[in-house]
């Protein structure tokens, strides 16, 4: 294991050991069930040290900074800004009642956030940081914690992530997104692109492979120690698979065969279009990237796998019907139900991992838009409606978000949404354009 993961592995232990409950928090719901759902405002407090009164400028304001970053990408809340409080964001206290609310509640804010240093924030010794949310409107805290920093770790933005979690639970009972990471394409040279990942709110991004040709759709293992891609050069079309520990790129080329859209199942076996017989069939690959048998197989093109947290449904595309569609395939019968009832294009199905939704791409009349189709109610919506062109949608690990690729700002970027079609929210991914993104489940 490499100097970079032993430290993410140290830093993650640290942080389940040394994160406390400050208090009894309060629940704060948003309720989230379409385009024109209410949305929450929320503040940030300048962070305090012991002196009363007096801002930090080091490590406190860099923690304000990578909370604001992740909740800046969240649909339903936005933003007040420090300019915007009546009296200022600088504070008595971080705690008890000289936390003066009120300023922040008559300026638009549902919740304010706190952050209070004891022992200041400077690396003298392990630092601690109280962190609260509080309803503006009662006074309760929806969510608090407090924070022990060992002395030479860099650990803000884990303490960022693992607050912004707490919150996410108040809010809607599900905090995984800021525990997961994302994966997306961007180009970095003429007829070349290349895998990234980051951070949802944009922390951390690094470029992970570093190809002459095109390195397509990422999906990433179970256990987020591995990234599966398609590379296309203009020698050859070949499956390619990022290992997190080595920091390495592994190459395999299928003779005579194209290699599209890999998806990794639960058990970290694979899935991969293949062409056989003129046509592309959906394989499972074992652990030695052997075809082990046919997961769907027709006269026609199927591609897109995409399965849910028990790998027992598959989600494809196919063009069977003579246009591409979805359809859902039962593994453990065999059943297939067609899914896209509307349209004569539609592709790039994502499943949910709990198996209820199938997010798609359907081509209209205005460009490319995201639907979902729920399976209990076996009935269709859309949740996205442009400008330009949405699509490539993917269901983060909690099943409530979606990233999705458009172009309403020019050029491509990924959006961040809810499966009920929220005010998408672009994700930040560094220069230039991005696409095709995939969640990990994991850190």
């Amino acid at each position: 294991m490499t100097h970079t993961f032993r430290r993410l592995a140290l830093i993650a232990l640290f942080l389940l050991v040394y994160a406390a409950p400050l208090a009894a928090a309060q629940p704060l719901q948003v309720i989230i069930d379409g385009p024109g759902q209410s949305s929450l405002g929320y503040a940030l407090a300048a962070p305090l040290g012991p002196t009363p009164g007096q801002a930090l400028t080091g490590k406190g304001a860099q923690l304000n900074g990578y909370i604001r970053d992740n909740l800046s990408i969240l649909p339903f809340l936005n933003p007040v800004e420090d300019r915007a409080i009546l009296g200022g964001v600088i504070l008595p206290a971080y705690s008890g009642p000289e936390v003066d609310i009120r300023r922040f509640k008559i300026s638009g804010a549902d919740i304010l956030i706190t952050a209070g240093w004891p022992e200041g924030d400077t690396e003298e010794r392990p630092l601690n940081v109280e962190l609260r949310a509080l309803d503006t409107f009662s006074g309760a805290q929806i969510a608090a914690r407090r924070y022990t920093l060992p002395r030479g770790l860099d650990m803000l933005g884990e303490v960022a992530d693992r607050f912004c979690s707490e919150i996410l639970i108040a809010l809607v009972g599900r905090g995984e997104l800021f525990q997961s990471r994302l994966a997306f394409v961007k180009p970095t040279g003429s007829e070349q692109k290349n895998i990234f990942t980051s951070r949802p709110g944009g922390r951390n991004l690094t470029q992970i492979t570093k190809e002459t040709g095109m390195a397509l759709s990422p999906a990433w293992s179970a256990d987020g120690s591995l990234i599966v891609f398609t590379y296309i050069d203009r020698r050859s079309h070949s499956l390619g698979m990022w290992n997190a520990t080595s920091n390495s790129v592994q190459k395999v080329r299928f003779i005579n065969n194209t290699v599209i859209s890999p998806k990794f199942l639960p058990d970290n076996k694979l899935a991969a279009s293949l062409s056989t017989r003129g046509s592309q069939d959906i394989f499972l690959l074992d652990h030695n990237l052997n075809r082990e048998r046919v997961l769907e197989s027709s006269s026609a093109i199927n591609v897109s796998p995409s399965f849910d947290a028990s790998g027992t449904k598959m989600a494809f595309c196919s063009n069977r019907l003579g246009n591409p569609h979805i359809f859902l395939k039962d593994l453990a019968n065999g059943e297939i139900t067609r899914i896209s009832r509307s349209g004569n294009y539609n592709t790039s199905p994502s499943i949910s991992p709990d198996g209820t939704l199938i997010a798609f791409t359907r081509r209209t009349d205005v460009g490319h838009r995201i639907f979902i189709y729920d399976l209990a109610a076996q009935a269709e919506r859309q949740i996205s409606f442009g400008p330009g062109s949405d699509e490539e949608p993917a269901f983060a690990p909690d099943g409530l978000f979606i990233a999705f690729t458009s172009t309403r700002s020019g050029t491509e970027q990924i959006y961040l949404t809810t499966r009920y079609g929220a005010q998408p929210r672009r994700i930040p991914t560094g220069q230039g354009a991005a696409g095709m993104p995939a969640w990990s489940a994991r850190r």
